[in-house]
């Protein structure tokens, strides 16, 4: 009696005095892109430094991970204990107390962040998500198509030159297209492409009164080249099309040129994953009549939310999956060029990497150059984000405008319809917030 008296003491000590993180589970709800399924493998190393924490992966599509972590924060239901969010959402969620400020430790090196990425993931000074990576865009295209159609790609190309170029390399018969854009519906989606192709010719989703501006010239000109380039140049079904369906005809050599995220430009150079792997030429995003903001600012980001009772632990998970020992397990891996990019001042520095990433220079050119403030603009504007405005209503609004344009691009309304319900949607939507009357 007395043995087994001491043992259950025992048991009961170590279940008090154990490690606080022992036997804890994160819920991590992340998008279905390739460098995040790339992470999902490689936690092993996260467990071995960590082995009382678990971690139950929810990987989702793009706009579905957006919808459901929304409706998840906005609701404190609790469901995750990291969320993979951006730069739009994370000054806002900040200012209504959802997310945790992060304490990463003194190893995290938060100073060695990129400038623009980090300011972009902080609110009030303090960090409130960490970048898993960074992004701008920019325009991939075959150099070998473009030899034999004797062209040549301009240090900085304009629409006028990517519609010349379309019509040249487009082989319909050879399943080759000219071009391939976003055209699936979606704030995160067709509307962040179109949002920076329309800076480019001088538009702004909103003027100084908070009116939008559908129905003027320059938002006219630039979905009318769009729908141009598509519907003649585009692959079929380009309506459907995101970020994944777009790199899957890429790297399957169905597309001539591509403007996406440059985070993508690891994917197309890589032969293990790309026929075309050898003939990837890489240039910035077109301009239109202007080049300001003709190319986005995003960062998928790794954030806690406020209401979690595993604060501790998530930071640690948060800490090490965006941080300098992640980077090296990823080199030592898979290789420099498959490291996530756009984070941190040291990966430009590393001689490494440069060598290995021929994309490298002109992803922190484009990150630079992206102005989200108030005169990033050619004209401007009352509201910052290149690709988004960063308001609580944009998220729905934009997508329903998103939904306008992705019918025009499946041939189900005109340009000019998709542009009039757009500016009667934005505007009833910012008189029912108050922002006009």
């Amino acid at each position: 009696m007395r043995w087994t008296l001491t043992v259950m003491v025992g048991a009961i000590y170590i279940a008090i005095a154990g490690p606080s993180l022992a036997d804890t589970t994160l819920t991590i709800a992340t998008v279905n892109n390739g460098d995040m399924i790339r992470m999902q493998k490689l936690t092993d190393a996260f467990k071995k430094k960590y082995p009382g924490i678990d971690l139950d992966w929810v990987t989702l599509e793009e706009n579905v991970l957006r919808e459901k972590v929304t409706t998840d924060i906005a609701t404190k239901a609790g469901q995750y204990d990291v969320l993979t969010i951006g730069t739009y959402e994370v000054p806002i969620w900040a200012k209504q107390g959802w997310l945790a400020p992060l304490n990463l430790g003194a190893d995290y090196d938060a100073d060695d962040l990129l400038p623009p990425i980090r300011s972009a993931l902080s609110y009030d000074g303090k960090l409130y998500a960490a970048p898993f990576y960074g992004e701008s865009s920019m325009l991939m295209y075959r150099k070998d198509l473009f030899a034999k159609a004797g062209l040549a790609m301009p240090e900085r190309p304009t629409w006028d030159f990517i519609k010349t170029a379309a019509a040249k390399i487009t082989d319909k018969k050879n399943e080759i297209y000219g071009i391939c854009l976003r055209g699936k519906a979606g704030w995160g989606e067709n509307m962040a492409f179109l949002t920076t192709m329309a800076n480019s010719y001088g538009a702004r989703w909103f003027n100084e009164k908070w009116e939008p501006e559908f129905t003027g010239p320059e938002w006219k000109t630039t979905l009318e080249t769009y729908l141009d380039l598509m519907q003649n140049y585009g692959p079929p079904g380009a309506s459907s099309n995101g970020f994944n369906e777009n790199l899957a005809l890429f790297q399957g050599g169905k597309c001539g040129m591509w403007i996406d995220a440059t985070v993508a430009a690891s994917f197309v150079s890589d032969p293990k994953q790309s026929k075309v792997a050898g003939e990837v030429g890489f240039a910035p995003a077109p301009c239109g009549t202007t080049c300001k903001n003709a190319n986005w600012l995003w960062a998928w980001a790794l954030a806690v939310p406020s209401s979690s009772k595993k604060i501790d632990p998530a930071e640690k998970f948060v800490a090490w999956a965006s941080g300098k020992e992640y980077i090296d397990l990823v080199a030592a891996k898979d290789g420099w060029a498959d490291v996530p990019p756009g984070t941190r001042k040291s990966l430009y520095a590393n001689a490494a990497y440069l060598k290995a990433a021929p994309f490298a220079e002109m992803t922190l050119q484009a990150i630079d150059s992206a102005d989200p403030g108030l005169d990033g603009n050619s004209k401007p504007k009352p509201y910052t984000g290149v690709q988004y405005a960063a308001i609580p209503e944009f998220q729905g609004v934009a997508t329903a405008v998103g939904q306008q344009f992705s019918a025009a691009l499946a041939g189900q309304n005109s340009a000019g319809q998709a542009l009039e319900s757009a500016q009667q949607l934005t505007e009833r939507v910012m008189k029912r917030a108050g922002y006009i009357k």
